[in-house]
């Protein structure tokens, strides 16, 4: 097996068997522990950078390294391995994010230190699985196993209701999970073979009426929607967060989230094209009272870590919008927003943490003006605020603008839908604001018998959160290298949801916008050329 092919496999199986080596490494110096998970993490990550070359961007649409690996071959059963440009984005997300993680928890987990990297390890290699797979099995065995080692982080590593918190997580996003399988089955059942590859129930609409088509996409929300997680099954999400460590709550946000919208582009938008086109309507009306919703919610919160978990409803509420608008700029603009959003709020939970770990609080009426004391933190929060608002010239903005952009121009959704959820941004404007203006600026106010407590960050933190930071520049200044991988896929995707509706959307005639007086644009279906020029207006 050479090099290329074994890369995927590789990729699950490295964090694994790293993870299920740590009860057995001897000796209990908890550095030893740290160190090792640290450095099988960044092993993990040296592998993924794998991908970039060894995968053809030239067909971003098309699954490549692909590898199949033997389960029960008498069942016909294999673990199959492949990845495009959108999937491969998200595995390198896993991987940056994890080390960082584990760097981040060095001095936050006291006791059980064993277990805790334990069960990060094995959560990596399940995260990975799930953006690797091409059998649906193998998703769905992946997707489930994420359940269980963020159950046990949850429940014994989370704060005073960690315990509910974990059971919420658990049934919640179980229960949905039964039925999204029960709608898998449905599918090969009518499609008339047990193959559960992805290419096998590609076909399977072929033999489906819309209305089963649309009984097996409510099937699959019933799962994915609540992994998003959307509006109205969100109500676990918050707790989840507030409760989690910081490491599970940067996982969460990073990257366990973007498990549902990554399944609804990956399976459920593609194989049931009629579905698609019957409920996008109804998926952009619950992203956007999600926007709205969740951004209102925010406004109210006096804990900051709550505050930034409500924000993450609002913020996938984008990211739906954006695929079921059903185009090349809204799934280009959905894809991104993952990414971004995984980026920066994974650093407001980093940054979050930071703080519990020096004053044992999150509530803002306790923590106040500590750009005085801590200017490098403070500059952080005010970096990383900035990327989650979508600040133009950062990485917030380039998911935003095109998810936007996309429900506009989208012939199933259109300008109420773009015009509503373009109230979010502002909503989301006031609440970070808010919350940045009480906690890093005004009088300083340090929780009583913790004065000593606030110093500023330590060179670890710092090196946690500098490649965030210029990620979030690099992809707020120049974001074209993403965004062209992701054209193809988005394409090959809406095209199968109908070329009756491509070609609707090709035959609009371009719409003109004012970036400066002088400067008139126009801007193509397609997301590259509409970020290039703008960018070329701008200059």
């Amino acid at each position: 097996m050479g090099l290329d092919i074994a890369l995927l496999p590789l990729l699950v199986i490295f964090p694994l068997l790293s993870g299920l080596m740590l009860p057995f490494l001897g000796g209990d110096d908890p550095q030893r522990i740290k160190s090792f998970a640290l450095i099988s993490s960044l092993f993990t990550f040296v592998f993924s950078l794998g991908l970039l070359v060894g995968y053809d961007f030239s067909n971003s649409a098309e699954m490549g390294l692909v590898t199949d690996v033997s389960w029960f071959e008498s069942l016909g059963l294999t673990f199959s391995f492949g990845v495009d440009a959108i999937s491969i984005w998200l595995v390198l997300l896993t991987t940056l994010l994890m080390p960082l993680v584990i760097l981040g928890s060095f001095s936050a987990i006291k006791f059980r230190i064993r277990e805790f990297f334990f069960w990060l390890l094995l959560l990596e290699a399940a995260m990975i699985g799930v953006f690797v797979a091409t059998d649906i099995l193998f998703f769905y065995i992946c997707f489930e196993f994420t359940l269980i080692p963020m159950y046990f982080l949850i429940g014994i590593y989370g704060s005073s209701q960690r315990l509910k918190a974990a059971k919420m997580l658990f049934l919640y996003t179980f229960t949905g999970s039964m039925l999204t399988f029960a709608g898998i089955l449905y599918m090969a059942w009518c499609n008339g073979s047990w193959d559960f590859s992805f290419e096998a129930l590609s076909h399977a609409h072929e033999n489906m009426t819309t209305n089963q088509q649309v009984l097996a996409m409510l099937a699959m929300l019933a799962g994915f929607a609540v992994k998003v997680p959307l509006f109205p099954v969100h109500t676990w999400l918050p707790l989840a967060h507030t409760e989690a460590p910081t490491a599970g709550s940067v996982v969460l946000a990073g990257v366990l989230l973007k498990l549902g919208t990554y399944a609804l582009i990956r399976l459920a938008i593609p194989m049931l094209p009629d579905a698609a086109l019957v409920v996008a309507p109804y998926m952009g009306i619950l992203a956007v009272v999600g926007v709205i919703y969740a951004a209102l919610i925010c406004w109210v919160q006096k804990d900051i870590k709550k505050l930034v978990a409500y924000s993450s409803v609002s913020h996938l509420g984008f990211c739906v919008l954006g695929m079921f608008a059903l185009n090349v700029q809204g799934l280009s603009g959905s894809v991104m927003y993952m990414i971004n959003h995984g980026l920066s709020t994974g650093a407001l939970f980093l940054l979050i943490g930071m703080i519990y770990e020096r004053f044992h609080t999150r509530e803002m009426s306790q923590i106040q003006g500590l750009g005085r004391v801590m200017p490098i933190w403070a500059t952080f929060m005010v970096f990383f605020a900035m990327a989650s608002v979508g600040l133009p010239g950062l990485n917030g903005f380039v998911g935003e603008f095109l998810t936007l952009f996309g429900a506009f121009q989208s012939a199933v959704l259109g300008p109420a839908y773009a015009a509503v959820a373009g109230l979010g941004l502002i909503f989301g404007a006031i609440y970070i604001l808010h919350m940045v203006g009480k906690v890093v600026w005004g009088p300083v106010k340090i929780p009583q018998g913790h004065e000593n407590d606030a110093k500023d960050l330590t060179g670890r933190e710092i090196t946690v959160l500098l490649p965030l930071a210029i990620l979030c520049l690099w992809l707020g200044v120049y974001p074209m290298p993403i965004l062209r991988t992701l054209d193809q896929p988005a394409q090959a995707i809406m095209e199968r949801v109908g070329t009756d509706l491509l070609e609707e959307n090709q035959a609009k005639p371009p719409v003109r916008y004012d970036y400066h007086s002088h400067v008139r644009a126009e801007i193509s279906s397609d997301a590259t050329l509409t970020l290039k020029t703008l960018s070329e207006g701008g200059r």
